[in-house]
């Protein structure tokens, strides 16, 4: 059963432990699959199969119904269940009997009301309870640490087999190949009961029933009623108050409050839009706003006559160029792609982007202090 159908789901708890009341709201919206989640449900049900035929058990290959297949897919579910195959050979150096767990249901309704959610791949074996989560977005980096997704999942584990093998800790990866990250979190046991007991169960309490604080904040994102967030709003709007001052006049801790919130606003104001323009399309009528067509661009209503009329009138219809790196990537497939290609490819220095000093990325040199270094 999938977690998705849970008002106070592992998924979200994010965002419900920042903003309890934000669950029920969400609960009574209505549930979109994007083309992402649709991709990452075939990467799933292709790992799914991989990991089992690895481990032996009988699966039928579901290649042949997944509708986003591709071979950056079949990579990226090999390498998955590679490293789960690693894990489990590392728990039976510590452990005769280990036990794999895949897609399993877990429930950690002990500590949030009517709770659970499925756990991609558990390996239970006495002293560490492994949780691995397959992630197969690659928009946003996710990480493992005191991540409560990973944290509730662990906990539905423990459930299940705390009495039955002796563990003593918890090891939470995400596994996410499209950003070739792997990312783990270990806590001990005591630690993360103590936080479903002190920090869990009373916030979830809170959410079940619409009660407590509302917050705006990152784990707004992938809320559904976002946009007509009152709290959200009011958050947002505190930079109006810099609309008519010019940043040379700010002090720096005025710039760093701005700073700090912009990517919010700007991403706020963009909800705002569409919100109002899906209700305009909807039937609503604004008082000063109208919907009117948008600019749009000639487009051919037949690529294949038109390159075959070119052809006969003498001509070349065709562009020749080297395919970039992301569609070639696909083309061969992330292994292939390394064997040919590795040589041939090189990656120069980004941009520079300010970001708050939690980002893990390096610091980069600027021009400033290699001065200062060769001084």
């Amino acid at each position: 059963m999938p977690d998705k159908h849970a008002v106070l789901s592992a998924s979200s708890s994010h965002r419900w432990l920042e903003c309890p009341p934000s669950a029920l709201l969400c609960s009574k919206a209505g549930d979109t699959a994007s083309e992402f989640a649709m991709q990452g449900t075939d990467a799933h049900s292709l790992c799914e199969h991989k990991l089992k035929t690895a481990l032996g058990q009988k699966s039928k290959d579901p290649t042949e119904n997944l509708q986003y297949f591709d071979e950056e897919m079949a990579d990226c579910s090999d390498m998955y269940a590679q490293y789960v195959m690693e894990q489990l050979a590392a728990a039976k150096e510590k452990c005769k009997d280990p036990i794999v767990l895949i897609e399993q249901h877990l429930d950690f309704s002990k500590w949030v009301p009517e709770g659970f959610g499925t756990g991609d791949c558990v390996i239970v074996s006495d002293e560490t309870l492994t949780v691995i989560d397959f992630k197969y977005g690659v928009g946003i980096l996710v990480e493992a640490e005191k991540n409560p997704q990973m944290m509730c999942y662990a906990l539905g584990a423990l459930q299940l087999f705390d009495g039955i093998y002796d563990i003593d800790s918890v090891t939470m990866t995400i596994f996410q190949p499209r950003r070739d990250s792997v990312s783990t979190y270990t806590i001990s046991k005591e630690e993360l009961l103590k936080w479903a007991d002190e920090v869990l169960s009373p916030t979830a309490q809170l959410a079940a029933k619409g009660e407590g604080e509302y917050k705006a904040g990152d784990h707004c994102q992938f809320c559904k009623v976002k946009a007509t967030c009152r709290k959200r709003a009011e958050y947002n709007l505190e930079l109006a108050r810099y609309d008519f001052e010019m940043p040379s006049t700010l002090d720096d801790d005025e710039i760093e409050a701005i700073l700090s919130k912009v990517d919010a606003l700007v991403s706020w104001a963009g909800d705002i839009k569409e919100y109002a323009l899906q209700q305009a399309v909807s039937g609503k009528e604004w008082k000063d706003w109208k919907i009117v067509e948008g600019r749009s661009n000639r487009k051919y209503v037949n690529e294949t006559a038109v390159a075959d009329t070119v052809k006969e009138a003498g001509y070349d219809p065709y562009e020749h160029k080297v395919l970039g790196v992301t569609a070639m990537t696909k083309l061969l497939g992330k292994t292939r792609f390394e064997e040919l290609l590795s040589g041939f490819i090189e990656k120069p220095q980004g941009k520079p982007t300010l970001v708050p000093m939690s980002d893990k990325r390096p610091a980069m040199n600027t021009a400033a202090n290699d001065f200062k270094e060769d001084k």
